[in-house]
């Protein structure tokens, strides 16, 4: 903790030392700027900015036309980019220029005159103000597109889709697409679990140790969109092998008093609410987030077990019926302080507490090879689980007088404890029925986990040329786990007993240093992107109570190269390259954590190493008018593959543990597409056709795969009298092979209904998840000596009624194009 506190005061004594010396900076970006200004060529051009008259903020897609002055007739026109700025070349003449966008009042601009002696005219800064007759017409109705689509990531506005409503994180990751989420709550990407999933850009304690259930008891009103990206460059971290997931939380930041509070009440149990506020003044902005959700979710599995051991054969049907709930609070707090014109500094914190009652039930009914029974076992299991995470988190955030010109440092603390405490009851009844024993056997154990990561980060852009730039970085995590582990068993003579077999104490230490350098520019219509980072990886994990340690320092180096050509505003084609890294995760390493099912156990194994992927992927993307569509082929070749694989031992064991396998090698081609067929009704849907080819020939022959399998969803959103919404969507996910086995094809439906009130302040929502009940896990799993099948479903059927309040906001508008960002991999993590 010590060596925690001193890096923090030299961080902290870097930012001040950047504070102070920003004014110097300022200077010598202005002269940067004022020379870069004399290298721009020359020509007959009409370039300006448009913003929003309020907000000023910029202006995404306006519209620009040039008209003749002399007969009025439309000469040429363009759009503005991301930043509001437009340029539009023209022969020497005199025009008249109109400025518009959906529910703003039109500029036209007169007598503007382009010649030898002028022929460049910079009209500068446009200020769009609000209609308030076109507003009132369309009732202020629109919102930020649900899908946005670029070529380096696709954005995911989460209040558009109305299935969301009430839901959790996980729930709105499972409806985005290239993403799916499975029964047991894993996020995968693309059909691979190895996605890195951060919070506001960064490994955050919302997600915690945990991040299946986390990702359950955070509230989706607080999330404002999630990011996807499939093939990152360098400037990223390495670590995700199928790309990265951002979830970004909300956070105001118009002036004034704003504010949103959603409440919501389902069945089976469950409630929560949601309140996001900010106070903006001119050099400040607080903002605060907070979350409560109180949720039983009841699920239920069967399975049939066939063992094929050394003197006997016999067979097992399984039963389980469970309830998981308990409640999670999360808030966060935090403050964006301007310095200047060019200098900002936010301070945020962090708290989130969830406990969580769970009870399970199971029955095994044991077979002979003659299908006659033997015996039936129930065991009851009740757990407890306390689950306290802080974060705090410091950014500096410096901007130059040339545009483009960057610095950013962060800092980050996180600290993140669970205690999980299960008692067991197991009572095993004989062919009559009656119990065998007269005492049942009592079992219980004990989880204390700790995590304490300090991250430290600083970037910098240098923008070079006319439309050049050059990016450095470094970023260092410290981390360390430890989680003690008991299993003990009562005995009416000694008492509870420990089962050494089943208890130690793991102890986890990972530092990892990472240093990158990207250069991109842009000539014409083809734009480039380069770059190499360098990790340095340093994790020992220790078994106390056998004193088994396992050091290892391994560095790797990560390029990446991104090629792009832009047809036209709306027609890009994109050539991408990036290696990448997927760490064996504390849970991949630790041996125990886990006793809820004794004849079913899950594991880790210290002596996994890394894998590591070389990612190619080709896309496309196309805008028309009113729908977009957006393509990609990919190739991926992975070493070093970390798969679960079960064995059964002679006593029916079965155990789960990851395994390094060879190689695999997966194609896919990936479609995303929006469409509004009129303008009331608007689809939007996703199919991924891939092959994966496993090869675990390095622990047994049988553990080969080859599989052919896609997943797909479709919505539907329909707008019915300008005030209520209704959407319905469905997903699929086709069989698929493993090297153990085969998961079978499931589907399942969402449907959600939205009606605004209160003047449109407020907005009332009716939602159902899972509309036929059908989403389940089935599968088959093959073995040496073992054959198993089964099926399980994690939740039931969730109907759940919000309310969402908001103040002094309205509902943010939108462009009538359905448009992306073609300029690479845009915002920085």
């Amino acid at each position: 903790m010590m060596n925690y506190l001193r890096v923090l005061c030299v961080l902290m004594v870097f930012l001040l030392c950047l504070v102070q010396t920003s004014k110097s900076q300022q200077r010598q970006g202005q002269r940067g700027a004022d020379n870069g200004g004399k290298e721009r060529s020359m020509g007959l051009k009409i370039k300006g900015r448009v913003l929003d008259e309020e907000s000023k903020k910029p202006l995404e897609y306006a519209t620009v036309t040039l008209f003749n002055q002399k007969d009025s007739t439309l000469v040429t026109g363009s759009v503005t980019d991301k930043y509001g700025i437009f340029e539009i070349t023209a022969q020497p003449g005199r025009y008249i220029l109109n400025v518009q966008f959906i529910s703003y009042q039109l500029i036209s601009l007169k007598d503007i005159t382009l010649n030898k002696e002028a022929p460049i005219k910079d009209i500068g800064t446009i200020r769009l103000s609000s209609d308030t007759e076109v507003l009132a017409e369309v009732e202020v109705r629109a919102e930020k597109s649900e899908l946005q689509l670029s070529l380096d990531k696709k954005i995911f506005n989460v209040g558009k889709d109305l299935a969301n409503a009430g839901g959790s994180a996980a729930d709105i990751l499972d409806n985005i697409p290239s993403v799916s989420v499975d029964i047991d709550g894993n996020v995968s990407l693309r059909g691979s679990q190895n996605v890195r999933i951060l919070v506001d850009g960064k490994p955050s304690g919302l997600v915690g140790l945990s991040s299946t259930d986390a990702l359950r008891q955070l509230q989706g009103n607080l999330i404002d969109k999630v990011e996807v990206i499939t093939n990152p460059s360098v400037r990223y971290e390495a670590e995700g092998m199928s790309g990265i997931i951002n979830i970004v939380l909300k956070k105001e930041n118009r002036e004034g008093v704003n504010g949103a509070l959603d409440l919501n009440v389902g069945y089976p149990n469950s409630y929560g609410a949601a309140l996001n506020f900010n106070y903006r003044r001119e050099k400040m902005n607080l903002f605060m987030n907070y979350g409560f959700s109180r949720r039983e979710n009841p699920g239920s599995g069967t399975s049939f077990q066939e063992f094929f051991l050394t003197d006997s054969t016999y067979s097992t049907d399984r039963d389980r019926e469970h309830t998981r709930g308990g409640f999670g609070n999360n808030i966060r707090l935090g403050m964006d302080l301007y310095l200047d014109k060019y200098s900002s500094l936010t301070g945020s914190f962090m708290y989130r507490i969830s406990k969580e009652d769970n009870d399970s039930r199971i029955r095994y009914r044991d077979f002979d090879s003659n299908r006659n029974l033997v015996q039936t076992v129930i065991r009851e299991e009740q757990e407890e689980e306390d689950e306290p995470n802080l974060e705090y988190s410091l950014n500096y955030n410096k901007k130059f007088a040339r545009e483009g010109q960057v610095l950013t440092a962060d800092l980050q603390f996180q600290k993140s404890t669970e205690e999980e405490n299960a008692d067991f009851v197991e009572t095993t009844f004989g062919q009559n029925n009656l119990p065998v024993e007269e005492d049942p056997l009592r079992q219980r154990s004990g989880n204390k986990e700790g995590e304490e990561t300090l991250l430290l980060k600083t970037d910098y852009i240098h923008p070079f040329g006319k439309k050049g730039k050059f990016e450095a970085g470094y970023r260092g995590s410290f981390r360390r786990i430890s989680n003690d582990y008991v299993v003990e068993e009562f005995s009416d003579i000694d008492g509870w007993i420990n089962i050494p077999s089943l208890t130690n104490h793991f102890i986890y230490n990972e530092d990892i240093h990472a240093a990158y350098a990207l250069v991109g520019n842009e000539i014409n219509k083809f734009s480039y992107q380069v770059g190499l980072r360098v990790e340095i990886s340093d994790v020992v994990t220790e078994l106390e109570e056998t004193n088994e340690v396992n050091d290892r320092i391994y560095s790797n180096l990560f390029p990446s190269t991104h090629f792009t050509y832009t047809f036209n505003k709306s027609n890009s084609i994109q050539w991408s390259y990036s290696r990448r890294l997927r760490r064996p995760r504390f849970w991949d390493l630790n041996p125990f954590f886990t006793f809820s099912d004794s004849r079913n156990q899950f594991g880790g194994n210290p002596n996994l190493d890394p894998e590591f992927t070389n990612s190619f992927e080709v896309s496309y993307i196309r805008y028309w008018d009113k729908s977009s569509l957006s393509s990609s082929v990919y190739y991926q070749r992975t070493n070093g593959v970390i798969q679960r694989i079960s064995t059964v031992d002679d006593e029916g064991i079965s155990v789960r543990r990851p395994e390094n396998l060879s190689n695999r090698d997966s194609y896919g081609f990936e479609f995303v597409f929006s469409k509004d067929l009129l303008d009331w009704w608007k689809v939007n849907g996703s199919a991924n056709f891939f092959r994966a080819i496993t090869d675990g020939g390095n622990l047994g022959s049988t553990l080969q795969s080859d599989t052919y399998s896609w997943t797909s969803r479709i919505s539907s959103r329909m707008t019915f009298a300008k005030k209520v919404d209704f959407q319905l969507r469905f997903n699929y996910r086709a069989p698929q092979e493993t090297p153990q086995g085969r998961s079978k094809g499931t589907y399942y439906a969402d449907l959600g209904l939205s009606r605004d009130i209160l003047k449109n302040k407020a907005t009332v929502q009716l939602n159902v998840r899972d509309l036929f009940n059908s989403r389940k896990r089935i599968s088959e799993t093959f073995g040496e000596n073992f054959y198993s099948e089964s099926e399980f479903q994690w939740r039931s059927r969730q109907i759940t009624l919000s309310f969402s309040y908001r103040l002094n906001q309205k509902k943010k508008r939108e462009s009538n194009r359905n448009r992306g960002d073609f300029e690479g991999d845009g915002g920085e993590f």
